[in-house]
C-alpha cells in the first residue's frame, strides 16, 4: 500500500501543472531558509571565529570555498539521479530538473575554483597549481559546461536532454577522482581536515559551527535555484499549452 501511494504521487509529479505548483510552493521556503541559514552562518564567520593561529582571518575564505566545493560535487550527484530516472521513466519534468541543475553546479563549481585562487595565491604562493584536487575541479567545470552546450545544440529539447543526461552519466566519473584526489595523488591541497559526519576532524571545534550553517544554506540555494529554474524552463516549454494560458489568465 505504502509503496502503491509512492509510486502514485511519484508519477504525478511527472504532471507539468502538479510540478509546477509544487515547485512555486516549495521554492519561497528554501529562499528563506538559506537566507537565515546564511546570516547565521557568516556572521559567526567573520565575528564569532577567532583568527586561525596560522592563517590569521585570511582562513575565513573556508566558509564561502569549502560549501561551494562540497555543492559542486553533491549538486552533480543529484543531477546523476535525475538523469536515470529521465533515461529510464522518460518522464520531462525530471529530464527539465537534470538539465536545469547544469548552470547551478557550474557556477558553484566556478565559486570553489576562485576562492580556492584567491586562498591560494597568500598560502601557496601562486594562483593556480595543476596538481589532482584543482584540476579535476576544473575538469567539473568543462563538464557542466559542455552539458549546457549539448543541450542547447539540439533544437528538440527533449532529444537534447536525453543526450545530455548520458554525458552526465559519463562524468559522474570524475565525483570519486575529485574526493580522493589528495589521497591517491602527492598534491599541494591538502587533506581532508573536516569531517562533518564521520570520523574527526582537526579543525578547531569553535570554527566548525559557521561551517555547519553555510553547508546548508548552499544546499537550501541549489533546491531553490534547481526549482525556479526548473519551473521557468517548463513555463518556456509549454508556453503555449492550455494550463500555462490558463495560469497566466489566473495571474493577469
Amino acid at each position: 500500500m505504502i509503496w502503491k501511494t509512492i509510486k502514485v504521487n511519484f508519477h504525478r509529479l511527472g504532471s507539468p501543472p502538479t510540478f509546477y505548483r509544487l515547485a512555486q510552493v516549495l521554492a519561497p521556503w528554501l529562499w528563506a531558509g538559506f537566507a537565515v541559514c546564511a546570516a547565521i552562518g557568516l556572521y559567526q564567520a567573520l565575528y564569532v571565529v577567532p583568527p586561525d593561529y596560522q592563517q590569521s582571518d585570511s582562513f575565513r575564505i573556508l566558509y564561502i570555498h569549502v560549501p561551494a566545493a562540497w555543492q559542486a560535487m553533491a549538486g552533480y550527484v543529484v543531477m546523476a539521479i535525475l538523469a536515470v530516472i529521465a533515461l529510464v521513466w522518460r518522464i520531462r519534468t525530471v529530464e527539465i530538473m537534470a538539465m536545469a541543475g547544469a548552470p547551478i553546479g557550474a557556477a558553484f563549481t566556478f565559486i570553489c575554483l576562485a576562492t580556492g585562487s584567491l586562498w591560494g595565491r597568500p598560502m601557496w604562493g601562486t594562483w593556480w597549481a595543476w596538481d589532482a584536487r584543482l584540476t579535476s575541479m576544473l575538469v567539473l567545470l568543462f563538464i557542466y559546461l559542455g552539458i549546457m552546450g549539448l543541450y542547447a545544440a539540439f533544437e528538440d529539447r527533449r532529444k537534447g536532454a536525453r543526450v545530455a543526461c548520458i554525458l552526465i552519466l559519463v562524468g559522474i566519473v570524475n565525483i570519486p577522482i575529485i574526493h580522493f584526489s589528495v589521497e591517491w595523488w602527492t598534491t599541494l591541497h591538502q587533506g581532508a581536515t573536516i569531517r562533518l559526519f564521520s570520523g574527526e576532524s582537526t579543525m578547531h571545534e569553535s570554527m566548525m559551527p559557521p561551517l555547519i550553517w553555510m553547508t546548508i544554506a548552499v544546499k537550501l540555494m541549489f533546491g531553490a535555484a534547481l526549482l525556479d529554474r526548473s519551473r521557468n524552463d517548463l513555463l518556456d516549454q509549454d508556453r503555449r499549452k492550455g494550463w500555462v494560458q490558463a495560469r497566466l489568465g489566473e495571474s493577469a
